[in-house]
């Protein structure tokens, strides 16, 4: 699979920043965190292959997109080729959330160059267990026949605060939002990288640049436990916990996120 520049917004002067959304989002997700961090830096936002705009026709996927695999290097490489398209030549600040830190992950590995700091957010470095892989291929199979439903209502409970669940709806929305309109083959060719990823674990006593670890105290998905654990592995990292937050932190606290994510870009 060839490498290919994605559809992105670039805004602001300064250092760069590239924020990499999660699954099954599109760079959108970053709406209310850009306008804090662009004061400062040029923000680089693109949409992973397969989401927003950086969508392909029904036959670069095949008969329904059955078997598509979006692995986390080819979104690695198609962020690299977004950089090079751009003509950004400086190493970046790379800020990857959930699927985004899975592809973060493999950027670091195959242009470590390019990265001169790191923030994971609300991400995991293990791999899928063979449950959770075979169940990520049966929810690709679902979807291609049911569109992105089947996603939206199995993930929108585990995604946010009991609290912002309660009382929240606007975010509620918003996220339901995002989802909602998440194109079906790339929904699918995504869940497949995912299941295919590898452990990222022993990388990460060898990341040497000054790295955040963001995460939310109610994250259900990406526990606080499991990213403490995280930023322990990697030498030069710190950690910053979101009160009152799952795993949705661009929606739930986009302010404390922003602060975090601009104090760690001042001091990289």
């Amino acid at each position: 699979m060839q490498p290919t520049p994605l559809a992105c917004r670039d805004v602001g002067n300064g250092p760069v920043v590239l924020l990499v959304h999660g699954f099954p989002f599109h760079g959108g997700q970053w709406d209310a965190v850009v306008p804090m961090l662009a004061r400062h830096a040029r923000v680089i936002v693109p949409d992973l292959r397969g989401f927003g705009e950086s969508t392909f026709s029904e036959n670069t996927f095949g008969e329904r997109g059955e078997g598509v695999t979006h692995s986390m290097d080819a979104h690695a490489d198609d962020l690299a080729a977004t950089l090079e398209g751009l003509g950004v030549r400086e190493a970046v600040a790379l800020v990857g959330f959930s699927m985004g830190g899975y592809a973060s992950f493999s950027f670091w590995r195959r242009h470590r160059e390019r990265v001169r700091a790191l923030a994971l957010c609300n991400t995991r470095a293990i791999a899928d267990t063979p449950e959770v892989a075979a169940g990520r291929a049966t929810m690709a199979a679902r979807v291609l026949r049911e569109g992105a439903t089947p996603v939206v209502e199995s993930m929108l409970p585990r995604l946010l605060a009991p609290d912002t669940l309660a009382t929240r709806p606007d975010v509620v929305r918003s996220v339901r939002a995002l989802m909602d309109v998440a194109p079906p083959l790339g929904i699918a060719a995504s869940l497949r990288g995912m299941a295919a990823r590898v452990d990222s674990t022993p990388l990460l006593g060898h990341i040497d640049v000054p790295t955040l670890v963001v995460v939310g105290e109610h994250d259900a998905i990406s526990s606080p436990t499991e990213m403490r654990g995280i930023a322990a592995a990697i030498p030069r990292s710190r950690t910053v916990a979101l009160a009152r937050c799952g795993h949705m932190s661009t929606h739930e606290s986009p302010e404390q996120l922003a602060r975090a994510l601009e104090e760690w870009m001042s001091k990289s």
